[in-house]
């Protein structure tokens, strides 16, 4: 285990970020946005729609197309007489239970149920059914709430509701989409638009990749144009995307899982670009990275079955004392690294033997300084919250030198967060 790593001090990655420098809504052209470019150790700046120059002729791009669900339900409590006039009570989807699979969930037409965050908990006892009238497809539409009980650190939430229709019509009908709590405001209308990305096809996701929100079919037309191949993959993006680390040091802190879909064709593709790729956003760092380490259990375990390629969050610091040493001795490597082509090489050989064409798992991976990039040579992403994970992840990207970067940008009027500006990162 990198100790060194475990043992870093979130403070250590802290800045001052006044709530003027938080946007709060997006430009009015999105890609219109400013764009920091660091560039090794040299940074400068220049606008959104310019980034495909600064990118390689034959690069590959890889970029996450989940898109955000209508995740908050809001319900009333019954009174006395069963009347809906009680308590606000709101139900904020988490992740799918029964069924477990995303796509299935949203074709359900009966029933479903979600691990979920509860507000106004105290108020809402087990025993008690909430109810509420929608109207959907110009039919009256009840939905029925009952909390059954914890699963792990999440509220176990059944959902039930007449007319046959099916759950995506129930969250967009009744759903209302969760935008970062550091904006401090409510959701408007617009949201439902610029809280996603143009590229954004897979529902799953309670918080936006927001490196993409940047991206128009403009600037996308012109990557293209510039000789640069595109692939997309999903990575369902979790609450906990939000969840500030408390402890004093990083070993302390419990990273989330998050759920990720990958294509064999994208997984040829980044084969075919010698395992490298340019990543927008840290959702499509984690799950490009995740995929390397995933090759090397497959390489240690031909016989591997999907549900334990899940990535943990420490895996990828274990020293030689691991059992990624011991895939490194099976791959013929006991001297040195496992290429990222050769675990992705593996990978998609073990898809075809299984005759996937997509490959469904997970991943905790905490990508902080010490760890080793393997796949992501670029990187486009948005300027991210003090004490977060998503700095400790730039700040292994860039070698330790993110304050130069956040300086810059604080000295320079970019804007901040998700709304806000983004950054080319190269090493």
């Amino acid at each position: 285990m990198d100790i060194e790593t475990k043992e870093i001090h979130i403070s250590d990655y802290n800045y001052e970020l006044a709530d003027e420098r938080i946007a709060k809504f997006p430009m009015a052209e999105r890609d219109h946005s400013k764009l920091l470019v660091y560039n090794k150790g040299v940074v400068g700046e220049d606008v959104f729609y310019n980034l495909p120059k600064y990118l390689p002729e034959g690069a590959l791009m890889v970029m996450n197309n989940t898109k955000v669900i209508q995740a908050r339900l809001h319900f009333r409590k019954p009174d006395a007489e069963g009347q809906p006039t009680g308590a606000l009570i709101e139900v904020f989807l988490l992740e799918p239970y029964r069924p477990a699979d995303y796509e299935q969930m949203f074709q359900q037409t009966q029933a479903c149920e979600w691990l979920c965050l509860v507000g106004n908990q105290k108020k809402w006892k087990m025993e008690v059914t909430l109810s509420r009238m929608v109207e959907i497809k110009g039919e009256q539409v009840e939905v029925r709430a009952v909390r059954k009980g914890e699963v792990g650190t999440s509220q176990l939430v059944a959902l039930e509701w007449t007319a046959g229709v099916s759950f995506a019509d129930i969250l967009d009908a009744m759903g209302e989409l969760p935008i970062p709590p550091y904006l401090n405001r409510d959701t408007q209308e617009s949201d439902k638009t610029t809280y996603q990305t143009v590229y954004s096809k897979i529902k799953g996701s309670v918080a936006a990749p927001t490196a993409g929100l940047h991206f128009t079919e403009r600037v996308l037309r012109d990557v293209d144009a510039h000789g640069i191949e595109r692939e997309e993959l999903t990575l369902h993006v979790g609450a906990g995307t939000f969840r500030p680390v408390k402890s004093e040091t990083i070993g302390e802190h419990a990273m989330h899982t998050e759920y990720i879909a990958v294509r064999r064709h994208t997984i040829e593709r980044l084969i075919a670009h010698g395992g490298k790729a340019i990543a927008v956003g840290t959702t499509s760092v984690r799950t490009l990275e995740s995929l390397y380490y995933m090759g090397l259990k497959v390489l240690a375990n031909p016989d591997i079955r999907e549900e334990q390629l899940h990535v943990s969050q420490w895996e990828p610091y274990e020293g030689e004392s691991s059992k990624f040493f011991d895939l490194k001795v099976k791959a013929g490597k006991v001297r040195g690294e496992v290429e990222s082509t050769e675990a992705l090489q593996a990978l998609q050989a073990w898809m075809v033997r299984n005759e996937l064409t997509v490959l469904h798992s997970s991943t905790q991976i905490i990508i902080a300084p010490g760890y080793d990039y393997k796949i992501v040579k670029m990187l486009v992403t948005n300027f991210h919250q003090p004490q977060s994970t998503l700095l400790l992840l730039v700040s292994a990207f860039v070698k330790g030198d993110w304050r130069k970067i956040y300086d810059y940008a604080l000295s320079h009027d970019f804007r901040f967060l998700s709304y806000g500006d983004s950054s080319l990162l190269i090493p």
